[in-house]
């Protein structure tokens, strides 16, 4: 550019005196002063690079160094701007990853539960049996929000493996608790009440927590424990009623249309006002689903720790072991029995093991904090509901156990 310049106009670049007064831009005129307010970063550079403008010395080199440092400036602030938006999005997710996986920490919390209820059981004594039930509704609605029409298409696929855990449901674990509810009365010589409350364990629908267990160990499975959970809590309404009035209906009064009134309320609504409102509102539920782990997970605590210090008493007292011995071997023989017979009927399936540890929990765990709630309104004996409140502890430790278990072998299998 500068070579071009001497050829055309046959004279040196440097400007004469008399020209450069009007040549060089002043700190009086606005172009001097818009340039060293530093406010068209643009411009000035383009215009300070250039060679065709005769710059004295010194002022080039000082609007360059104030339009780089105000340049720089505004870089500087953008990064930071930027650097701090970053990291409030990392906390934003960060946030949301311990929220979705409070989950993860349910064994800990059953544990941490069940020694506070028996260390002070004035920490849970609070939360009266009045309260099992809408607790019990929040867990069923936060089931219902977190499905969606295609988890129940995955599972709808593998009917057969529906119909194992719904036979483990309301056939293989009903009969085990009328044996262990008869041994209870004729060989413990117990109170008939307790017999009972065994019983009624036996006669309700899965627990929710087992879809949690089933998560925990096997992902991709559960879907499918979910759709086995809904399906028993669905028909519930009709199966537990005739199955207490069965097992127990010539012992103990039942309140038939009672029970049935009730799990409509305690499980059917929640279930369904879930479902309606992810289809409807979905983005609401995005907004609540990161919460509902946590606050399960709390829930869950109390469901667990209230039950057994309301009920110590009746734990410590002389039968109370006795019927400790009795839920777990009722208990353990749900579990198994779960476990072997799905490795007979599914031998031939690809995720056979994962099968067996979903079915296992399907089988093993039962609402009964449900029974529980049933046994506290339709029972008039309050020992009916002493067998539910041990097994709810029972059955959680024993379960989350096992996803210890289970996993702890996942990690330690080499990766593919």
């Amino acid at each position: 550019m500068t070579a071009s310049y001497a050829a055309v106009f046959k004279r040196p670049l440097t400007p004469s005196p008399s020209s450069s007064s009007s040549l060089l831009p002043t700190t009086s005129s606005p172009l001097s002063s818009f340039l060293l307010r530093g406010r068209s970063p643009a411009f000035v550079s383009f215009s300070a690079s250039s060679s065709s403008l005769p710059w004295p010395r010194g002022l080039g080199f000082s609007a360059r160094r104030c339009v780089a440092a105000s340049a720089s400036g505004s870089f500087e602030q953008d990064r930071l701007g930027d650097d701090a938006f970053l990291r409030d999005q990392e906390r934003k997710v960060d946030l949301m990853k311990i929220l979705k996986g409070a989950n993860s920490i349910i064994p800990h919390i059953v544990l941490g539960s069940t020694v506070l209820a028996l260390a002070y059981p004035p920490s849970f004594t609070w939360f009266t049996n009045r309260y099992y039930a809408p607790a019990l509704g929040f867990l069923m609605f936060a089931v219902g929000v977190n499905s969606s029409p295609k988890d129940f298409i995955e599972a709808i696929r593998r009917p057969d493996a529906i119909a194992a855990g719904y036979v483990g449901q309301f056939v293989i674990k009903p009969l085990l608790g009328f044996l262990f509810g008869t041994i209870a009365v004729s060989t413990f010589n117990l109170p008939t009440s307790l017999g009972a409350g065994i019983m009624l364990v036996s006669c309700v629908s899965g627990a929710q927590l087992s879809n949690y267990a089933t998560y925990l160990t096997d992902p991709p499975l559960a879907p499918l424990s979910i759709m086995m959970t809904s399906l028993s809590t669905a028909t519930a309404v009709f199966v537990t009623p005739t199955l207490s009035f069965l097992l127990i209906g010539k012992k103990l009064p039942v309140d038939v249309k009672g029970m049935m009134s009730s799990i409509m309320q305690i499980v059917v609504a929640p279930i369904a006002a879930g479902l309606l409102l992810n289809r409807s509102l979905p983005s609401l539920c995005a907004a609540i689903q990161p919460f509902l782990p946590p606050l399960s997970v709390f829930v869950t605590a109390l469901c667990v720790g209230a039950p057994l210090a309301i009920n110590i008493k009746a734990i410590m007292s002389p039968f109370g072991i006795a019927i400790v011995l009795l839920l777990l071997g009722f208990h353990s023989a749900a579990f198994i029995a779960g476990y072997i017979l799905t490795g007979l009927c599914f031998h031939k399936v690809a995720d056979v093991k994962a099968l067996q540890r979903t079915m296992c929990f399907e089988t093993g765990m039962q609402s009964s904090l449900l029974a529980l709630a049933l046994a506290n309104k339709f029972f008039q004996d309050p020992l009916v509901g002493v067998p539910p409140a041990i097994s709810v502890v029972l059955m959680s430790l024993m379960a989350f156990g096992l996803v210890m278990i289970w996993s702890k072998k996942k990690d330690e299998l080499p990766s593919d």
